[in-house]
């Protein structure tokens, strides 16, 4: 999918290729298996994907699963499913967890290199002693153990016999070092927790910073693509590799900026707070920014790619407009979907000079910009349901193209009619309307005689279908998202409800079916169905602010 349009991770593989620094393109995703994915994380998929895929190479799923505590087989069988949602196939997919053996081996090898060792160290002493930016860490007073040592209290860390925080394995670099990340990093961690895939086997977990470079150099990655936060986490990844004898293999790190979205919450800890604390009723809420609430939502895998494509890649963190997002998904929605008839906010009408208990079906146009969908009969008869808005009782001015009384409209493929009488309860609320129709006005007849007041549509009432429309707004009313106070950000109206009608065409939609309700928007078959009433989730609008291509 990805065009010739070059970006500058493309233009380093384009020149590693070229000038011999690799003879093939293999990166990688590579997730932590504790929550669900969300579109910031669906970049990272498409650009591996789609720039290897572009060099004729592959991509790997490698679930990164070195934190016990956090994991699970949901998320696993979720983060699967999501990148075959979005049509991609990984060559082969990976656990770090089946890395483990390997990676303690490369541990005690930098024991033996003196470049390892055990420390006493409390996580909060750890911190106090690294010092700051502006000033220089100091020597933990088990930094120099020796060797003999470090390695007999490494295999006791593994038998278990230490408890969880009483000690760390370190690399031993520069605790002077500029680089905040290059002091003395902790590579190893103890933690009494069962693991989803190696159960009780290990007590000991490597930390990401020792692991992910290992592992990447075990697959034989060449380029290694992440997120900007892990620049300055380069250096430790290439020592790690210089020093733990993987050669010839040397995955080379790119980073690049993260996208942000107006509107949208990107991370993982706090949309898992929204769930735990329900905010929302749970990751696959159409509100949320998780691939599988977007899905439900009604957002097509195309429209996902199309749209993370046309945002670019670059080395500073950037945020787009949520309408963009928007765009490229009515782009990809107009010619896809059918265009039946659905009343959001009915209004009954009566006919009051058609014939009781006459059900007649007329053609309507599946698509009028796609007409290989075709056409279905849908059913026009003495009742039928409006839209509210659709009518007024006293026409406001000339420029009111809809229903009032003693005006005429067309009903879309079926007839002109006229309002005569308004039907009010004690409370002076409308609840029906009576008209007239023209049986000559059928479309189709060619009939010009005076033209109609405007074209609304409705739907028959005694076939129509009742459902539930689910009407979404933003969940984060501000723009920009501020972490801080993102549960004050909240909107109280993201989610509304209406009862209404579709034409019994649709009596037998499936979950995720996607149409154009005439005039309404887009809306998809939510998952969720009670009886004979379906719900319909509005994936968006009709119109958009967004300045698209």
């Amino acid at each position: 999918m990805m065009n010739d349009n070059s970006n500058f991770i493309k233009t380093i593989m384009k020149n590693d290729l070229e000038n011999g620094v690799v003879d093939h393109i293999l990166t990688r995703f590579p997730p932590e298996p504790n929550a669900y994915l969300h579109i910031g994380h669906a970049r990272a998929i498409i650009n591996n994907f789609e720039m290897a895929s572009f060099y004729g190479g592959k991509t790997n799923l490698r679930l990164d699963d070195t934190n016990p505590s956090k994991e699970g087989n949901e998320y696993v069988e979720a983060i699967i499913n999501d990148i075959k949602w979005l049509g991609y196939t990984p060559v082969s997919i990976n656990y770090g967890s089946s890395y483990f053996e390997s990676n303690y081996e490369k541990a005690v090898l930098l024991i033996k290199k003196g470049l390892a060792y055990v420390d006493d160290l409390t996580h909060d002493e750890i911190a106090s002693y690294r010092g700051d930016i502006n000033h220089p860490g100091k020597d933990s007073p088990y930094r120099n153990r020796s060797i003999e040592e470090n390695l007999d209290l490494f295999a006791r860390m593994r038998n278990g016999e230490f408890k969880d925080g009483e000690k760390t394995l370190r690399a031993k670099i520069d605790m002077a070092s500029p680089n905040m990340n290059m002091r003395d990093p902790v590579i190893y961690r103890i933690m009494h927790v069962s693991h989803h895939q190696t159960k009780d086997k290990w007590c000991i977990y490597p930390m990401y910073d020792f692991a992910h470079p290992l592992q990447d150099a075990t697959e034989n990655i060449t380029h290694s693509l992440c997120s900007i936060e892990f620049e300055d986490h380069r250096h430790l990844y290439e020592w790690v590799i210089d020093n733990c004898d993987v050669l010839p293999a040397h995955p080379r790190q790119i980073e690049w900026g993260r996208l942000n979205i107006t509107h949208t919450l990107m991370s993982k800890r706090y949309l898992k707070q929204l769930v735990d604390e329900n905010y929302v009723t749970g990751y696959d809420d159409p509100r949320m920014p998780t691939l599988v609430g977007l899905r439900r939502r009604g957002f097509t895998p195309e429209s996902i790619k199309n749209f993370i494509l046309a945002t670019g890649l670059s080395k500073i963190n950037s945020t787009v407009d949520y309408g963009m997002l928007e765009y490229f998904l009515r782009e990809d929605l107009k010619l896809k979907t059918i265009r039946p008839m659905a009343i959001v906010d009915p209004l009954k009408v009566v006919i009051t000079n058609y014939p009781e208990g006459k059900i007649e079906y007329v053609d309507s146009i599946n698509n009028t910009e796609n007409p290989e969908l075709g056409t279905h009969k849908m059913a026009f008869g003495k009742y039928i349901y409006i839209e509210k808005e659709d009518f007024i009782e006293v026409k406001p001015n000339k420029k009111w193209k809809r229903l009032s009384i003693g005006d005429e409209v067309r009903l879309m493929h079926a007839y002109f009619i006229k309002c005569n009488e308004v039907i009010k309860d004690n409370l002076g609320n409308i609840i029906e309307i009576h008209c007239t129709y023209d049986e000559r006005t059928k479309s189709g007849t060619g009939f010009d005689e005076r033209k109609p007041n405007g074209t609304i549509h409705y739907v028959e009432a005694t076939t129509a279908i009742p459902c539930k429309f689910n009407l979404f707004d933003f969940l984060m009313i501000n723009e920009v998202v501020d972490i801080n106070n993102f549960k004050d950000n909240i909107n109280p109206s993201s989610w509304i409800v209406k009862d209404g009608f579709v034409e019994e065409y649709l009596k037998d939609t499936n979950s995720e079916d996607k149409f154009q309700f005439i005039r309404n928007g887009y809306y998809t078959t939510d998952k969720e169905r009670k009886g004979n009433v379906i719900n319909f989730n509005r994936i968006v609008g009709l119109k958009s602010s967004f300045n698209g291509q």
